[in-house]
């Protein structure tokens, strides 16, 4: 899974890739537990190891948000990691015998987001209903993917908002989103009514529904892209960062893949702790991290709201990043 000087292929390919060398490196900074934690030992700390065993050493009440990833109820390969399907009920199991375990590692005012598709949503909520209150689905649009032939497209995907109890975070004015106005209004006096007039366009600065067409998922001439083959986007973890957490709170993800949300919650003045199975994904999560100490852009997200996908304001401000 190295950079053999060949994988890069076309010039714009801005895709993170890492060599040997560097794996070697990354490896000797990973966090490997075999016993319990203290907050200290693991705060800001990519941990390498099986997130089912590692929950039950890490310590009590110090998660302010989690995001959870988890494999979907479909056969799938994660570099040296096999997830392989599950009938309904058998999946059941296996998301209870871990998500029960999450409760003692949350705050009481602490949220939870917890992944899943069409396949894996109905047990998702019916086994988070036993442990969490649950407030919410987001439903985000997959944009990617030529098609099926003989069925609807799948390019969509669920998260589902859990709360500990009914004292939450939720930053509505930090997560607002700018839309561009086809038809504005005006007031008597031929000023705009609920919009601004901007060198690029009229705009709309809205309330966040839960429906998200706004996302561009990873691909090879984006700068935050990997080979991890379910990367979450970086503008999807920092709506649900800015939403659900505080500067310096600590941000939980158990299936961190390639790290996505260590280095938002970075980017976003947030302390974070990740779990990741395998170890060539914790090296280029470390690698991220690196990078995230230098560019804390996120793609989409500017000037305190999130832009349109494919707005013509997010573009320049695209280009002034160089993304």
């Amino acid at each position: 899974m190295s950079d053999n000087g060949n994988r890069r292929g076309a010039p714009r390919n801005r895709s993170i890739f890492l060599t040997d060398k560097e794996i070697e490196l990354y490896k000797r900074g990973l966090l490997r537990l075999s016993e319990s934690a203290s907050e200290s030992g693991i705060i800001n700390r990519t941990i390498c190891g099986n997130s089912l065993d590692i929950i039950d050493w890490l310590p009590a009440r110090f998660v302010d948000l989690a995001f959870i990833d988890p494999p979907y109820n479909l056969s799938k390969d994660f570099n040296s990691v096999s997830f392989k399907e599950m009938d309904s009920e058998s999946y059941a199991r296996w998301l209870d015998s871990w998500m029960g375990k999450l409760g003692k590692l949350m705050k009481s005012s602490s949220s939870l987001y917890i992944c899943g598709d069409w396949r894996s949503s109905a047990a998702i909520v019916q086994i988070a209903s036993i442990y969490f209150k649950v407030r919410n689905r987001i439903t985000w649009e997959r944009e990617k993917g030529r098609g099926a032939k003989a069925n609807w497209k799948n390019c969509s995907e669920d998260i589902w908002f859990c709360t500990m109890s009914d004292d939450y975070i939720f930053n509505l004015d930090d997560v607002k989103i700018k839309r561009k106005v086809l038809a504005p209004y005006r007031d008597s006096e031929r000023k705009p009514k609920d919009w601004m007039e901007e060198d690029s366009g009229q705009f709309r600065t809205t309330h966040p529904s839960n429906i998200w067409t706004d996302i561009t998922v990873p691909f090879w001439s984006m700068p935050e892209n990997t080979d991890h083959p379910t990367q979450k986007p970086e503008k999807l973890l920092a709506k649900i960062i800015l939403a659900s957490s505080n500067i310096n709170d600590v941000i939980f993800d158990p299936f961190l893949g390639s790290g996505t949300t260590s280095v938002v919650a970075r980017k976003l003045s947030r302390r974070y702790v990740g779990i990741e199975l395998d170890e060539f994904y914790c090296c280029l999560t470390e690698k991220r991290l690196e990078q995230a100490k230098k560019d804390k852009a996120i793609q989409g997200y500017a000037d305190g709201v999130f832009w349109e996908r494919n707005s013509l304001a997010k573009q320049l401000q695209v280009l002034k990043n160089g993304g």
